[in-house]
């Protein structure tokens, strides 16, 4: 999910540090899967125990263990791998493990494997972030060990950081700031950024979170994009994302908040503000956050979180509507998700914001603070979309769509009229 703020809708580091050595114990067991026979002999567990071995290396930042695992005839790809470890160096990883999801043998001595990855930044993700990944595998001779040729990005998987450069990292109170490409002070003024917006997100959202955040600053628009798998033309104009699946069912992946560099360093201080309190909101959120809850909710609450502590009127917040509903064009109907699409027209995109804004801010203040966040809650919580919003509207705030429309519509001419 992604903001917009008014300057961008207007507009549109290497120091490394030593790396310590990893107590043996820290190493975690196998996560592979089961050992299933396939039709041609080689199993599950034999590739697991060849990512088991790569595992531990990147944990024990062991490069000799690490290259030790792939194919010693493949010279480029063992530089690569090489280099990608070291770019890893001074990422606080606790866990990282394989789980083999499938394994294609293609001849005697090359296989295919279909592999999870699952990692965790020590002191940030209470659960793992996943990436889909294809290893190619080659052995040399019948009954030698089994060598990784190969390792890319699974079908519809994005890169990883480390994959683009050497990563820096930058502490915060509240974040980790990775990047690649980027100054250190650049790094360190988005971590002090973040530091700040967590206590705003504590303010406007009183349900327990972890309370900190991982931001990923990559060069580029082109390379955030490799990051998310999606076109870089989706994201020009965009400052940040979260990443993450919704879901409501506490068992969440890691999520991520991905800055681009070139939208980001056009905002001034305020814009950059929003950003990241904005995103650090759908951190904070994600867990009450499914697919029942339509996006004019999510992002008008983290909207609303971003700009309450801001000394600027409705108008200025919200030029766009405001200009609509000076013109006579009052909305008809609350946003649609369809509504928030980036491909589309900015100034419809603008107004979509907008008034998923000026919805949550008149729950605020027609029924409180907390029924706001009941509301919230109620609708992340059902099973699916349908009726979802409806019930929560009834059992909630005790009204119905049509009227919570009709006073929506009228607090738009209130506010910017």
């Amino acid at each position: 999910m992604a903001v917009r703020t008014q300057d961008a809708r207007r507009e549109r580091t290497r120091r490394r540090h030593t790396a310590g050595a990893v107590l043996a114990g820290l190493l975690l067991a196998s996560a592979c899967a089961a050992p299933q026979e396939t039709s041609t002999g080689l199993t599950a567990q034999e590739v697991g125990a060849t990512l088991d071995r790569r595992a531990a290396a990147v944990l024990a930042h062991d490069t000799e263990g690490y290259l030790a695992a792939t194919d010693p005839g493949a010279t480029a790809f063992r530089e690569a791998q090489r280099t990608e470890l070291g770019n890893l160096a001074d990422v606080p990883l606790e866990s990282w493990t394989y789980r083999v999801k499938g394994v294609t043998r293609e001849g005697a001595d090359r296989a295919t494997a279909d592999v999870e990855l699952r990692y965790r930044v020590k002191g940030y993700d209470d659960a793992p972030m996943s990436s889909a990944r294809t290893v190619e595998l080659v052995r040399h001779g019948e009954g030698g060990p089994w060598y990784i040729a190969a390792d890319r990005a699974g079908k519809d998987a994005p890169e990883q950081l480390w994959q683009q450069g050497d990563v820096e990292v930058v502490r915060g109170a509240r974040s980790l700031v990775l990047g690649v490409g980027r100054r250190t002070g650049e790094l360190r003024r988005i971590a002090d950024t973040v530091d700040r917006a967590v206590p705003a997100v504590d303010e406007s959202w009183p349900v327990p979170w972890a309370g900190r955040v991982v931001v990923l600053v990559p060069e580029s628009v082109e390379d955030m994009a490799g990051l998310l798998d999606r076109p870089a033309a989706s994201y020009r104009g965009i400052a940040a994302v979260t990443t993450g699946a919704v879901g409501g069912t506490g068992r969440r992946p890691a999520d991520r908040v991905i800055v681009n560099p070139q939208a980001y360093g056009m905002l001034g201080e305020f814009g950059q503000r929003v950003v990241l309190t904005h995103e650090t909101t759908h951190v904070a959120t994600r867990s009450d956050t499914s697919a029942a809850t339509p996006v004019w909710l999510s992002e008008g609450f983290a909207d609303r979180t971003a700009y309450r502590q801001e000394p600027r009127t409705a108008r200025e917040l919200a030029p766009e509507l405001a200009a609509a509903v000076r013109r006579g064009e009052l909305p008809a109907r609350l946003p649609t998700d369809e509504d928030f699409g980036f491909e589309g027209d900015p100034e419809k995109l603008a107004r979509a914001y907008e008034g998923g804004w000026l919805a949550c801010e008149m729950i605020a203040e027609e029924w409180g603070d907390q029924d706001l966040i009941a509301f919230y809650r109620a609708v992340g919580g059902a099973s699916d979309r349908d009726g979802a919003v409806e019930h929560a509207l009834q059992s909630v705030l005790g009204t119905t769509p049509e009227d919570f429309t009709a006073r929506w519509r009228e607090y738009l001419r209130d506010r910017l009229g």
